[in-house]
C-alpha cells in the first residue's frame, strides 16, 4: 500500500507539472525542483485528483503533510520525498483509505499515460532508507516497545493496522498519550494552516484556471482564425495550382501549336521558294515578251514613219508631177511662142531680104532713120516695087491695100507678139518666184527650181527603193517574230518534257533505291545464312572427325 501510494504521487508529479506562476505557492512545497509547465487538461485532472484526495484529507493528508514538512525541514528534496512517500505507520488505518486508495491509484494509473511512470525498482533503495529513518524517529518518540511489537505483529494478523497498535500503546502509557494529543493538536493547527493555504492555492488555481480558460478560448479563437486562414491559403494554393496546371496545359498547347505553325511556315517557305522560282521564270518570259513587243513596236513605229515618209514622198511626187505637168504645159506654150517668134523672125528676115532686093531692083528704100521700119506716106513717083514670091504671099496675107499699109499691119502684129512675149516672160518670172518660195519651205524640192526631170525621177526611184526596203524589213521582222514565237512554244514544250523526264527519273531513282535496299537486305540475309551454314558445316566436320576418332579407337581396342 505504501509503494502504491508513493507511485501514485510520483505519477501525479509527472503528469501534472504546472507552468503558471500563480500556482507556485501551493506546489512549490511538493515540487521544489520540478519545471513549471501548464496545460489545461492536466489542470482539470489535478482538480479531480484533489477532489478525491479531499475525501480522506482529515485522516491521511494531514499526516502526509506533517511528514512532508518534517522532511522538508531536514533538507530532503521533493524528488526523494515523492520517491519514498508512504503513510505513517502509526497515524493511518488501512480501513480508512483502503477503499479509496485503490480508486485513487486506478485514477492516477489511468492518467499516467501523459507522463513517465517511475518504477518501484528505480526507487527501491531510497524508499528503504527513508523507511528506516522514519522508524528510528518513531522509536525515539514512542520509547515503549509495544509500538515495535504492534508494528511487527501487524503483518501476522492481516486485519489490524499500525494505528490500532498505536492506540493500544497510548492507553497503556498516559504520558505518551498526552504528548501524542499535544502533537495531534499541533498537527491539527498545522493542518488547518495547510488547509487554509490549500484553499487559497485552490482559489488561486481556479483564478488561474479561469485565466487559462480565457487564454484557451482566445487561443482557440486565434487557432480557428489561423485554421480559417490556413484553409483559405490552402484553397488559394489549390486554386493557384489549378491555374498553374491550366497555364502549363495552355503552354504545352501553345508549344504544340508553335511547332505546327513552324512546320507550316517551313512548308509555306518551301512553296514560296518554288513559286518564287516560277515567278522568276515567268518574269524572264515576260521580259522577253516585252522586249519582243518593244521591238515589234519599234518596227511598227519605223513602218509607220516609213509609210508617212512614203505618203509624204507620194504627195511630193504628185505635187511635183502636177508641177512638172504645168511646167510642161508652159514649156509647150513657150515653145509655141518661140516657134511663132522664130517664124516672125524668119518672116522679118525674109522681108528685109526682099526689101534689099527691092531696092536693088527699084523698090522703095526705107531710110535707116525711120523707126520700126515706118515709111513716109510720100513716095517717089515712078518707082517700081519688086518683091519675091514669098514676100508677095506675106503681103497678100496682110490684106489688100498698098504695100506700106500692109507692112504697117505686119509691124503692128510684130509689136503685139513682142508685147505678149514680154508678158509671158513676166508671168514666168512670177511663177518661178512663187515656186522658189514654196521650194524653200520644203528642202527636198530645192533642186526642182531649175525644173530638171532627172532629179525628180531619181527621187522617185529612191523613195520606191526605200519603201521596198522597209517593206522587206517589215516582212523580215514579222518572220522573226513568228520564228521567236515558234521557238518559245518549242522551248516551253521542251521544258514540259524535261520536267516530265525529271519526274520520271526521280520516280525511277526512288524505285531503284528501294530495289537496292531490298537487294542489300537479301544480301545480308544470304550472308547470314552462309555464315550459319559454314558454322554448321564446321560443327558437323568436327563431329565427323570425333566419330572417326572414336571408330578408330574402338577398332584398335578390338
Amino acid at each position: 500500500m505504501r509503494c502504491e501510494l508513493g507511485n501514485t504521487w510520483i505519477m501525479l508529479r509527472h503528469n501534472f507539472d504546472l507552468q503558471d506562476l500563480q500556482m507556485q505557492p501551493l506546489f512549490s512545497l511538493f515540487f521544489p525542483s520540478s519545471p513549471l509547465r501548464v496545460e489545461f487538461t492536466m489542470i482539470k485532472e489535478t482538480i479531480a485528483a484533489l477532489d478525491i484526495v479531499n475525501q480522506f484529507l482529515p485522516t491521511m493528508f494531514g499526516h502526509l503533510l506533517y511528514t512532508v514538512i518534517q522532511w522538508h525541514q531536514l533538507g530532503v528534496t521533493g524528488d526523494v520525498i515523492f520517491s519514498s512517500l508512504s503513510p505513517s505507520p502509526y497515524l493511518l488505518k488501512s480501513s480508512d483509505f483502503s477503499d479509496q486508495s485503490e480508486t485513487t491509484a486506478d485514477y492516477f494509473s489511468r492518467s499516467s499515460h501523459r507522463g513517465s511512470i517511475v518504477s518501484n525498482a528505480d526507487y527501491g533503495q531510497v524508499l528503504n532508507s527513508l523507511e528506516e529513518k522514519s522508524e528510528k524517529s518513531h522509536s525515539e518518540i514512542f520509547s515503549r516497545p509495544s509500538s515495535r511489537n504492534s508494528v511487527s505483529a501487524a503483518p501476522q494478523s492481516g486485519s489490524s493496522s499500525r494505528r490500532g497498535s498505536g492506540d493500544a500503546s497510548s492507553l497503556m502509557d498516559p504520558d505518551a498519550s498526552l504528548s501524542e494529543l499535544r502533537d495531534i493538536y499541533d498537527l491539527k493547527d498545522q493542518i488547518q494552516d495547510v488547509e487554509g493555504r490549500y484553499m487559497q492555492g485552490l482559489k488561486e488555481l481556479k483564478d488561474s484556471l479561469a485565466e487559462v480558460e480565457e487564454k484557451y478560448k482566445k487561443a482557440m479563437v486565434s487557432n480557428a482564425q489561423l485554421d480559417n486562414e490556413k484553409n483559405n491559403l490552402i484553397y488559394q494554393v489549390d486554386t493557384l495550382k489549378d491555374v498553374i496546371e491550366e497555364k502549363e496545359e495552355q503552354i504545352a498547347e501553345y508549344y504544340r501549336e508553335n511547332e505546327e505553325k513552324s512546320k507550316e511556315l517551313e512548308r509555306q517557305k518551301h512553296n514560296c521558294s518554288v513559286l518564287q522560282h516560277k515567278l522568276d521564270e515567268l518574269k524572264e518570259g515576260l521580259r522577253q515578251r516585252d522586249e519582243l513587243i518593244e521591238a515589234n513596236l519599234r518596227m511598227q513605229e519605223n513602218i509607220d514613219s516609213i509609210t508617212k515618209e512614203v505618203f509624204h514622198l507620194q504627195e511630193t511626187n504628185n505635187w511635183k508631177d502636177k508641177k512638172i505637168g504645168a511646167l510642161e504645159r508652159q514649156k509647150d506654150y513657150f515653145d509655141c511662142i518661140k516657134n511663132e517668134r522664130d517664124e516672125l523672125r524668119e518672116e522679118l528676115a525674109d522681108l528685109k531680104e526682099t526689101m534689099k532686093r527691092g531696092q536693088k531692083h527699084g523698090l522703095v528704100i526705107i531710110p535707116d532713120g525711120t523707126p520700126n521700119g515706118d515709111l513716109n506716106h510720100e513716095s517717089v513717083v515712078g518707082t517700081i516695087t519688086v518683091v519675091s514670091q514669098e514676100a508677095a504671099q506675106v503681103l497678100e496675107s496682110a490684106g489688100e491695100g498698098p504695100l506700106d499699109i500692109r507692112l504697117r499691119k505686119l509691124a503692128g502684129e510684130k509689136e503685139e507678139l513682142l508685147s505678149q512675149v514680154r508678158k509671158l516672160k513676166m508671168q514666168l518670172e512670177e511663177e518661178r518666184q512663187k515656186y522658189s518660195k514654196s521650194d524653200s519651205m520644203n528642202p527636198d524640192t530645192i533642186d526642182l527650181e531649175n525644173g530638171s526631170d532627172l532629179q525628180l525621177i531619181e527621187m522617185q526611184r529612191d523613195a520606191n527603193r526605200q519603201i521596198s526596203e522597209y517593206k522587206f524589213k517589215l516582212s523580215k521582222a514579222e518572220q522573226d517574230i513568228t520564228t521567236l514565237e515558234q521557238n518559245i512554244g518549242r522551248l516551253e514544250g521542251q521544258v514540259a518534257r524535261y520536267k516530265n523526264a525529271a519526274e520520271n527519273a526521280e520516280k525511277v531513282e526512288d524505285e531503284l533505291k528501294a530495289e537496292k535496299r531490298k537487294l542489300q537486305r537479301e544480301l545480308r540475309t544470304a550472308l547470314d545464312k552462309i555464315e550459319e551454314m559454314e558454322m554448321t558445316n564446321s560443327h558437323l566436320m568436327k563431329r565427323l572427325e570425333k566419330m572417326k576418332a572414336n571408330r578408330t579407337a574402338l577398332l584398335s581396342q578390338q
